[in-house]
């Protein structure tokens, strides 16, 4: 097991200096890039408004949109659907999002945390759909795998319990850490979105976890009107942190482009990219 995981496959297609990064920055906070994208939701709130009446018991936001367009491009752009452990640089088995969801809108309500795998393949119909579903079982009284998990855990006292984190870490470096355990915790992702918009909170910058192994971060803004010199325009800012020891920051960039073109165009993420195939290259 020292030379496989539940997770992943080694990256083969590594560059010398890509592969010392991990011994040169061997943490994640210390590997990061912040980025902030302003994305431009003049057709997108045209495809919500139109998708909501068509679809009145789920309707959508911006998340929903976010999420179909970061499913896609990382499926387009693989090299960023990767992880450092145990300082190598491995290839994500599957597309895997975690996301945050409010119990109640209110103070002191707890957070849902919730982690799925995306096919590439599936529809925007059944994206929504499962995003619904998760959520509508996050919110529920429930308990999760990682609560279950948690109240066992925090039983222990301090001493123990730094001890024990500190066992678990060392049992993931080398790839001794069991699927039972990575499979459902959503510190194991591709990507981990904050929604702030839903709470009418601006993006922020986040920190990477060096619990698990999820390279990206990002924080969906509220909708705003922004006044630019094609005129006022319905916008949103977006905030990344990257591991930039996964892949170089020109590759990433093109990413997030691609991100971008799927979210201003919505219907792109849905019937192919012909539009925005020259973001890919390279």
């Amino acid at each position: 097991m020292l030379f496989s995981r539940p997770d992943g496959t080694p990256a083969t297609d590594v560059a010398p200096f890509r592969r010392m990064m991990p011994y040169l920055m061997p943490t994640r906070n210390e590997s990061v890039v912040y980025f902030e994208q302003w994305i431009d939701l003049t057709k997108t709130t045209v495809f919500i408004e139109s998708w909501n009446q068509r679809h009145p018991e789920k309707k959508i936001t911006v998340f929903h949109v976010f999420l179909a367009g970061v499913v896609k491009a990382l499926s387009e752009r693989p090299r960023l659907n990767r992880f450092v452990n145990g300082s190598r640089i491995w290839q994500r088995d599957g597309i895997h999002v975690s996301f945050a969801a409010k119990k109640k809108l209110e103070d002191g309500a707890p957070l849902a945390v919730i982690k799925r795998r995306f096919e590439p393949t599936a529809t925007f119909e059944q994206l929504v759909d499962h995003v619904y579903g998760d959520v509508k079982e996050g919110r529920s009284d429930k308990k999760s795998h990682v609560d279950k998990e948690l109240s066992i855990f925090l039983r222990l006292p301090g001493p123990l319990l730094r001890i024990g984190v500190a066992l678990f870490q060392w049992l993931d470096r080398w790839n001794l850490l069991p699927g039972s355990f990575i499979h459902p915790d959503p510190m194991y992702a591709s990507m981990f979105i904050a929604n702030l918009g839903s709470v009418k909170l601006d993006s922020a910058y986040h920190h990477l976890y060096e619990w698990g192994n999820c390279p990206f971060f990002a924080a969906l803004g509220r909708t705003q009107e922004i006044v630019t010199p094609e005129g006022k325009r319905m916008m949103c800012s977006i905030k990344y942190s990257f591991d930039e020891r996964i892949e170089d920051g020109l590759y990433c960039a093109k990413g997030l482009e691609l991100v971008r073109a799927y979210v201003e165009d919505p219907p792109l993420a849905e019937h192919g990219n012909q539009g925005v195939r020259a973001l890919t290259t390279g």
